[in-house]
């Protein structure tokens, strides 16, 4: 197909958007608030919190593959990937507050097993849904401009996801609560977010497309597909960096919740949000004053600096990371090519990272400052990540001339669930090992908080540069990509 024919409207863009938007409201919340609900509100330590998220990893290393062989093989009228987004699609969210219901269960051990079960369901229906839907982005199009155009649309939609769970979750699940009874407001909370990822879901099924195909006469060969994409160095590559990279945002995200409730001075942060005029003490019946208390978003006492601050700094955050996706992404990527700048800005979110082991407790002014360069930083990297795959997909046809999109594509997604339950599994051991102590209304030692901090600065940073070591072996450059590519299309057109 020429690439004239493989142009996407920006209609077909923004409802394949939405599918990332709908699997972010799901991918957030377990980043963010996995560790500390299952720490907080199921009570359990965080060792045994750590545990439940490896158990998952185990049942993921033979359902991702088994999703890429599958979607690679399914012949419907609608294409091998669309079907799936929508036949997972109410499971998926079903799964998802069931992860997030505290049932009540007394006995810890019980607990623990519901953790597990619920926990690994939802993960396995992510596969089944992410897995294909990733898949359906690397056949919209084959032009290169295009796929960064297409993922850069599709993280602008994931970053208001970012934006919605990381900065109004706590403030909502406050509203919902019952008095003291936290889990109610956790399930109200999770289930509206439920219901609008369903529909995001049913909305990507019917506006995207699939346009390639793959080579004519190819025949199932799931024994050499998995070989040559096991021996293929951009995969490996893009595997380890993504396995990290998640392990590395999963471990700060939770991290950075316990650093806000536990080191930072509530006082402090308290008269950084009346500087901001979110402290409000007597009720208005403006419309700027409705909003904010709709979404609880509004401070009257320093015992909610926490709540509220917390989603004040993710919300900055993600709006930051929403411009820079936005104006950098695909303008840095033509210009210098998708490695460089993912070697360069990474290099960077790793140095802003660690640097947040410095501000003292009532140095709230520093925190955020650091919070918009690192989101800054990190930003075009957002996007890149899967028009890469992409290209490595395209990499495998290249060199073996065949397809195998969804199995490329499980593998990434194999990493990235992999790399969510690591870095939710070291924090909980770290902070095990810390000494801090589980529930909501516990008293840390100063060496629980130590280790707080310490897990949201100076160890993610390391485990950043990981990452950007493993780009280093990742071959398709700018200049390799266009060769490719060209050589791809006069195939195609033949």
């Amino acid at each position: 197909m020429n690439m004239q024919h493989q142009k996407v409207t920006m209609a077909e863009k923004i409802g394949y958007s939405l599918g990332d938007c709908s699997a972010n409201l799901v991918f957030q919340m377990m980043m963010i608030y996995q560790t500390k609900f299952y720490t907080d509100i199921f009570g359990l330590e965080g060792a045994v919190a750590g545990t439940v998220m490896l158990v998952a990893r185990i049942v993921d290393a033979f359902v991702d593959p088994t999703v890429g062989v599958l979607s690679d093989r399914t012949q419907t009228r609608f294409g091998k990937y669309r079907p799936w987004v929508l036949w997972t699609a109410l499971p998926f969210m079903v799964f998802y507050v069931l992860a997030f219901y505290n049932p009540g269960i007394e006995d810890k051990a019980l607990v623990a097993l519901y953790a597990t079960i619920s926990y690994t369901l939802l993960m396995v229906m992510y596969s089944f849904n992410n897995t294909p839907y990733s898949s359906l982005g690397g056949v919209m199009t084959g032009d290169a401009k295009e796929r960064v155009s297409i993922t850069s649309v599709r993280f602008i939609a994931a970053t208001l996801a970012q934006f919605v769970v990381q900065g109004l979750t706590l403030p909502l699940v406050s509203k919902f609560s019952e008095g003291s009874d936290k889990a109610h407001g956790w399930l109200y909370t999770i289930t509206l977010f439920a219901c609008i990822g369903f529909l995001f879901l049913l909305i990507t099924f019917f506006t995207s497309r699939e346009r390639i195909s793959p080579p004519a006469g190819q025949k199932i060969d799931v024994k050499n597909d998995i070989r040559h994409v096991l021996g293929s160095i951009p995969w490996r590559s893009m595997f380890i960096l993504t396995l990290f990279l998640f392990t590395t945002l999963a471990m700060w995200g939770s991290a950075m919740n316990y650093y806000f409730e536990n080191y930072v001075d509530n006082q402090a942060l308290y008269a950084f949000l009346e500087k901001l005029g979110l402290v409000i003490h007597e009720p208005s019946g403006g419309i700027g004053y409705t909003l904010l208390n709709a979404f609880g978003l509004i401070v009257n006492s320093p015992d909610k600096a926490y709540e509220v601050g917390f989603g004040v700094f993710n919300m900055v955050g993600a709006i930051v990371q929403f411009i820079g996706v936005a104006v950098l992404a695909g303008y840095l990527a033509n210009q210098f090519g998708k490695k460089r700048v993912f070697v360069v800005c990474l290099s960077l979110t790793a140095l802003f990272t660690a640097l947040f082991y410095f501000p003292g407790t009532c140095d709230v002014e520093s925190m955020f400052v650091l919070n918009i360069l690192k989101s800054l930083a990190y930003a075009p990297t957002v996007p890149l990540l899967w028009a890469m795959m992409a290209d490595v997909a395209d990499h495998f046809e290249y060199i073996y001339y065949r397809r195998a999109t969804g199995f490329v594509f499980a593998g990434v997604v194999f990493a990235l669930k992999a790399g969510l339950g690591m870095g939710g599994a070291v924090l909980g051991f770290l902070l095990s090992g810390f000494g801090y102590v589980s529930g909501v209304s516990a008293v840390q030692s100063s060496q629980a908080v130590h280790g707080i901090v310490l897990s949201a600065s100076l160890i993610p940073a390391c485990l950043f540069l990981v990452g950007v070591i493993a780009l280093t072996f990742y071959p398709i450059t700018k200049q390799y990509n266009e060769r490719m590519q060209a050589e791809l299309d006069a195939r195609r057109k033949s």
